[in-house]
């Protein structure tokens, strides 16, 4: 049987090799990181997290829930690790980015049908082959990949949100809670007035921000937008987005205050935070100067500050088949952001149909796709029925997922309708192919 090579050892990458390993398939791991970074990378550890260590919702009726629900069931090695490396985070399930990648490393590096190999590829190889480069794919195989293609790729800009350490923080002007109360207050919360918030406001429209080259258009990803960027669209726009203040409540003043930025802990000893919401891509000394303004932080001390990086994805209705083979050349698969998804868990999601779906195939298997109305389903028809024309990543949402087939009002109990279905669908899928 041949080895199946992977390219890329990201979350979609690393998630593929381990579906393919644990179906008896050998597989070869390409990683270029630590010869050649990607300026978003910080370690050599195969599955880091570059921008939020939050993996989404753990609520089970939610389109994130769901769809982690479907990758426990799954075995997933992203699942598994975020369940050994998790941090306090309400309703959100948040990891320690360092432990979370060195368990991911460690596991496929004892695996025994896992080679893990630390060097860049430069040509997309002939035989079978999943590239789950991710969005930083490096200039030579970008070239390789667009002359397969016969294309060109698509791209956005994403931000990254700064870390704070936590002795830096001013506690008495912060209070600890969740939204609503819902789980443990494990979130700091810095409370704005109506002139602090207006003083914020106004020095973040003025700050100098890093800007695209000349040549390229500015495209932001929706879900992931530059904290400036929202802040142009309005004056209210920030309190209905990351500085909503809804479900706070100030201890302090026992009022609900104007505007509120919280803080996410980063990591399992909580020396570090993350400002929720707030990626950006204003310049360094602006950072320091405009969210030095925020209550609490005027003294924060910033392990990292927000950048911005250019994300490219191919046109998946253009390109791709169901299987997430390339159209022009079948034993080549593309998983991971590449693909035209976005976020952690979609991702991996990817990763693993591509790593299912070549170990398939390596063992003279029949394709079966996932079925619509689970949440990797829907993504797979997002990706490859969209119209290309205009086409965009997308997270995972119940848009994307089939409306309901009975009548149900109340949004909270369609939701569960769907999701009760979905998981029922990807079970069954599970069942037929395992």
């Amino acid at each position: 049987m041949k080895t199946l090579t992977i390219i890329g050892g990201g979350l979609s990458g690393s998630e593929a090799a381990w579906q393919a390993a644990q179906r008896g398939i050998t597989v070869r791991l390409f990683e270029m990181r630590p010869d050649k970074t990607t300026g978003a990378h910080k370690t050599d550890l195969l599955g880091e997290l570059v921008c939020s260590n939050s993996l989404r919702s753990k609520e089970p009726v939610t389109s994130a829930g769901l769809l982690k629900d479907e990758l426990r069931t799954v075995g997933s090695l992203l699942m598994e690790a975020a369940a050994g490396c998790s941090v306090p985070a309400g309703s959100a399930l948040a990891v320690d980015r360092k432990l979370f990648a060195e368990y991911i490393t460690q596991r496929l590096l004892t695996h025994p049908l896992i080679e893990v190999t630390r060097e860049e590829v430069a040509e997309i190889p002939g035989g079978p082959c999943i590239v789950a480069t991710g969005p930083l794919t490096s200039d030579a195989l970008s070239d390789s990949l667009r002359r397969v293609i016969g294309g060109d790729y698509l791209y956005f800009y994403d931000a990254i949100a700064p870390i704070v350490e936590a002795d830096s923080i001013d506690y008495s002007k912060v209070f600890r809670a969740s939204r609503y109360g819902k789980g443990d207050p494990d979130y700091l919360n810095c409370p704005m007035d109506r002139d602090e918030y207006e003083r914020f406001y106004n020095a973040l429209l003025e700050a100098d921000m890093v800007t695209p080259r000349a040549f390229e258009d500015e495209r932001v990803f929706e879900g992931c937008m530059p904290v400036e960027v929202m802040a142009r669209r309005g004056k209210e726009t920030l309190r209905f987005g990351p500085m909503k203040p809804v479900g706070l409540t100030d201890p302090h003043t026992g009022n609900v205050p104007y505007a509120v930025v919280q803080l996410r802990i980063e990591n399992r000893d909580a020396t570090a935070y993350n400002i929720v919401g707030f990626q950006t891509r204003l310049k360094w000394p602006e950072q320091k100067r405009v969210f030095n303004l925020i209550p609490g932080l005027e003294n924060a001390v910033f392990m990292r500050y927000g950048s911005i990086h250019r994300n490219t994805f191919i046109n998946g209705p253009m390109f791709l088949n169901p299987d997430l083979t390339l159209k022009v050349s079948p034993e080549t698969y593309i998983a991971g952001q590449l693909s035209g998804v976005e976020g952690y868990i979609e991702s991996t999601a990817m990763g693993i149909l591509a790593g299912i779906n070549a170990a398939r195939r390596l063992k003279g298997m029949s394709f079966i796709a996932p079925p619509v109305e689970s949440a990797h389903g829907s993504l797979i028809r997002y990706i490859t029925t969209s119209p290309p024309e205009g086409f965009q990543p997308s997270n995972i949402n119940f848009g994307l997922l089939p409306a309901p087939d009975i009548r149900i009002k109340d949004k909270k109990k369609r939701r569960a309708y769907i999701v009760e279905k979905a998981l029922a669908a990807w079970n069954e899928y599970l069942r037929v192919f395992e």
